[in-house]
């Protein structure tokens, strides 16, 4: 951008006004569908679902052509750029008019979306005419625009009573067209456009403008007008809707309620400008997210009957919002995302004051999007709750994040300047005459870690590691229970009136692995780039969605089985979890105490497998939340269940769990990488045969977790087996657990290789008792299965850091003995962790294999031997590349060398 020349006040006026007048049409066309689309919904005969997509398909071309849309605006000007976006909107608007059939409809509003893209071509081209200190109120006054919604909702409803829905369109298309025509006879290009052109200058390339979405700051703005603005644009769509189910108004009057928050959340939004400029966009940020959370929190709230048993006997009462505390509720609501509209918009020209249109339309398109999911995101909760309030409480978990995110980035921002002044402050203002800073200091970032010198370690670092391993422990516990919940909830669903095939149960047995064993791939390198407290919390708290969800879906028989295969999925959170629980734990141990402290993290967590099994079948039995978890379901054969309980449950020890790993976990200097540090390992060929033997242990224990209640109740439908599953995941946890000494005492390798043996043996034991039909030799089968696989997942993961010491000194043997450790110790974490995302998936594969064995045989007998032969390749490997005279490990194991660069002493 070329140096700013202050135009005329008169030609900013121009520019402002006929922006703000323009964005005003785009919005209230791009709006068009909240109150026609009630009349298109009732000729086609549409379903709630149906409804959602086309009432949010205008949202999905504008959001997506911002983008776009800006980057154009930056290479051809925004008075071109503008006309044209007009005068196609309008005939796209013009053209629903001819549409017949719900598919042509869809095609139309797709057109109709363009007006939703004119919001960042007026943001490029107003904050040209201003100066930086200006733009703040410019850009709010021109985001005034927004009230085109309240144009729509409160003249529309009129215009269709008269003509119809076809005058409207008509009607709002003439009046775009029109509009689109006259700003480009009456605009000017902008200053800096011109000056570029005088001077030759080439507009910036797409990699220049492209170049600051790199940055993790602008998705948290996006994030930011996802609320502000894609909520708004959501209710907007959804409020007449609602209003009428609800409330029981008719069309106008839901309009008008409708526009009076259209209305608070768009004339306000110069206001915001003018605040952002005097206070700060940040303070005004946290007025607008505090201030919403409170008033989603009242409007959250459904309706509600208590009855309280008092003295003199039941006190009955009720809580419900009337129509127009509702509206006055909804007015405060409008009046803050204002605000918080143009505060978000006010940090782009600050921050990226050359890239206006690549920034700016890349956090329109985010909002704009929000505008798209958000109403079909509603509709679902709606189907899966019944509670019409499931709108209002997603948008204020939206706004708890946003929130949290904000102020944790700005914690961040204050640590890193003052970070040593900060950690040296009292807990409680009223303890500073008290408080010795050097006793209670806790730097959450630890600079200075050297496990491997026994002064350190003894005086200072064995502590703060265990207490690192003992608050990561629960939090890969719940990880687990999470994941691997939805085996027993599957089991159930058929009792209680879903009528899903067996091989649609499969699926959803299978899912959770899946997309948990996927997203290890990317956990696996997050704890190095993001720290492991921060990762350690986010990832605790990925929990509630899951573990809610379920919650609700299985309280509605009607719940259609696409919401249980999104479920299933979100249930992977807790299996990606692993992966980076275990990259981070690792980093605290020396390498004698590694195995150990990896098999009580990874086998006491492990063990949330067998807590699940255990305490989800009694938790089900009784009302444990009362009137606030749900009512109970029907037993096919009688008697009653709370289903919602297995996934309620959970939530007050998740919270409790990310509350602890933000206030007591730690970050340490020497872990951070990048990514690009960390692929390394995808050139070394030891971290590719770890991955197949990692498979072969911890994918059998998870896959068996998965598998072994349904092929239980399958194979024995006599046995009530769920009373007994529990027992192999919790053998197979303790045995990690329990066993991390022995690799560490005897090797890795020659551990690992007679864990094969033992299971190749217990396949035969359990294929032996399917085929005599004895339950209690297919039960003693796979309880040595699961022992044996725990064994393995603690050997496997011992190997990895002296595999990786040998490797490292052997590659580069000019480096540093300390420069040899960190890169062992780095690598080996990432191959720990990649190496359990590999692994995850033998709980996708082996209820797969279960499935596909029956549907072709009958019997899962060819599952069971396509396993043994696995086991017998597994065996192999081991010998060959570790445990043999000349393998990798063989003199390592056997006390005759050690790696270069590292001390020659093993405890």
């Amino acid at each position: 951008m070329t140096d700013y020349i202050m135009p005329s006040r008169r030609d900013q006026q121009r520019a402002l006004w006929l922006s703000t007048i323009a964005f005003t049409l785009c919005f209230a066309v791009w709006t068009i569908f909240s109150i026609i689309g009630l009349s298109i919904k009732g000729e086609l005969g549409l379903s709630e679902f149906e409804y959602g997509v086309l009432i949010a398909t205008p949202v999905l071309t504008g959001s997506i052509i911002r983008l776009i849309l800006g980057v154009w605006t930056e290479r051809y000007g925004g008075r071109l750029v503008f006309s044209a976006q007009m005068i196609l909107t309008g005939a796209a608007t013009f053209a629903l008019t001819f549409a017949d059939s719900y598919l042509t409809f869809l095609l139309a509003a797709l057109g109709v979306g363009l007006a939703g893209g004119s919001f960042i071509i007026g943001v490029a081209y107003v904050t040209k005419w201003y100066p930086q200190a200006r733009q703040g109120t410019a850009l709010g006054v021109f985001g005034m625009g927004n009230i085109g919604a309240a144009v729509t909702t409160f003249l529309a409803p009129f215009v269709l009573i008269a003509w119809g829905w076809q005058g409207v369109a008509e009607l709002w298309a003439t009046v775009i067209a029109g509009m689109g025509v006259v700003f480009y006879l009456l605009a000017k290009d902008d200053p800096d456009f011109i000056a570029r052109r005088a001077q030759g200058i080439a507009a910036p390339s797409l990699a220049e403008q492209f170049a600051p979405l790199k940055k993790l700051q602008v998705w948290r703005f996006s994030l930011y007008y996802f609320f502000v603005f894609g909520g708004f644009v959501a209710l907007a769509l959804w409020l007449p809707y609602y209003l009428v189910q609800v409330y029981g108004v008719d069309v106008r009057t839901a309009g008008v309620a409708a526009a009076i928050f259209s209305l608070a959340a768009s004339i306000f939004r110069a206001y915001g400008g003018v605040l952002s400029d005097r206070f700060g966009a940040r303070a005004v940020m946290y007025w607008t997210l505090g201030f919403s959370l409170l008033f989603l929190f009242m409007l959250s709230y459904p309706p509600t009957e208590y009855v309280i048993r008092g003295k003199n006997g039941p006190i009955a009462f009720s809580t419900e919002m009337g129509l127009w505390p509702f509206v006055a509720t909804l007015f405060g609501l409008g009046f803050f995302m204002s605000l918080g509209k143009a505060a978000v918009f006010r940090h782009i020209p600050i921050y990226y004051p050359k890239h206006v249109g690549s920034v700016g339309g890349l956090v329109g398109m985010i909002g704009g999007l929000g505008g798209f999911v958000l109403p079909i995101v509603f509709g679902a909760l709606l189907d899966v709750t019944g509670i019409w309030t499931s709108a209002f409480v997603l948008l204020l978990l939206i706004v708890a994040v946003s929130l949290g995110w904000m102020h944790l980035s700005i914690r961040a921002m204050e640590r890193q300047a003052q970070g040593a002044a900060l950690d040296r402050l009292p807990n409680f203002p009223e303890l500073a005459e008290l408080h010795d800073p050097e006793r209670t200091v806790m730097p959450h970032v630890i600079e200075d870690w050297r496990p491997e010198d026994p002064q350190f370690w003894n005086d200072k670092g064995k502590r703060i590691a265990r207490r690192n391993l003992w608050i990561s422990i629960p939090a890969l516990l719940l990880a687990f229970a999470v994941w691997m919940v939805w085996s027993v909830v599957v089991s159930r669903l058929p009792a209680i009136g879903f009528g899903f095939t067996q091989d649609q149960l499969f699926w959803l047995a299978a899912l959770p692995a899946l997309s948990g064993a996927t997203l290890r791939i990317f956990y696996s390198f997050m704890v190095p780039i993001f720290g492991g407290r921060l990762w350690t919390t986010l990832s605790t708290a990925s929990l509630l969605i899951p573990a809610m969800g379920i919650g609700y879906a299985v309280q509605n028989p009607s719940t259609p089985y696409l919401i249980f295969a999104v479920l299933a999925l979100l249930c992977g959170f807790g299996g990606g979890n692993f992966a980076s629980s275990m990259a981070n734990i690792s980093f605290f141990f020396p390498r004698a105490e590694k195995g150990n402290a990896m098999g009580l993290n990874a086998g006491l967590g492990n063990l949330g497998v067998s807590v699940m099994q255990f305490l989800v079948p009694l938790v089900i039995t009784a009302g444990v939340f009362g009137a606030v978890g749900g009512a109970p379901q029907q037993l096919s054969h009688g008697g009653q269940i709370w289903m919602q309980n297995a996934g309620f449950v959970w939530v007050p020890f998740i919270l409790a769990s990310t509350a602890a790993a933000w206030l007591g976990m730690n970050d340490l200097a020497d872990a951070r990488a990048s990514f690009r540090e960390q692929a390394v390992i995808f050139t070394r060929a030891q971290n590719w045969v770890m991955c197949l033997l990692y498979v072969g242990t911890f994918g059998s224990f998870i896959g068996y977790s998965a598998g072994f209640p349904l092929l239980s109740g399958l194979a024995f439908p006599h046995v009530n087996a769920l009373q007994f599953v529990f027992l192999g995941p919790l053998i197979g946890a303790l045995s990690r657990a329990g066993s991390g000494w022995l690799a560490d005492r005897v090797g890795g390798g020659r551990v690992t290789f007679w864990v094969f043996v033992g299971m190749i043996a217990s396949v035969l034991v359990v294929i032996r008792g399917l085929e005599s039909a004895s339950f209690a030799m297919f039960f003693a089968g796979f309880m040595a299965l699961f022992f044996f696989t725990g064994i393995g997942n603690s050997s496997t993961f011992q190997m990895i850091p002296v595999i990786m010491r040998k490797e490292i000194a052997r590659l580069y043997p000019d480096e540093g003995a300390v420069e040899q450790r960190r890169r062992s110790e780095r690598e080996a974490a990432a191959i720990v962790a990649f190496t359990s995302a590999i692994g995850g998936y033998g709980g996708f594969f082996i209820p797969k294999a279960y499935g596909t064995s029956i549907g072709l045989t009958g019997t899962p007998l060819a599952a069971l031997w396509a396993f043994l032969a696995f086991y017998v390749l597994c065996l192999v490997v081991t010998w060959a590349v570790y445990t043999r005279r000349g393998g990798l490990l063989h003199d390592i194991e056997r006390r005759r060398a050690m790696p270069a660069a590292l001390p020659a002493e093993i405890n």
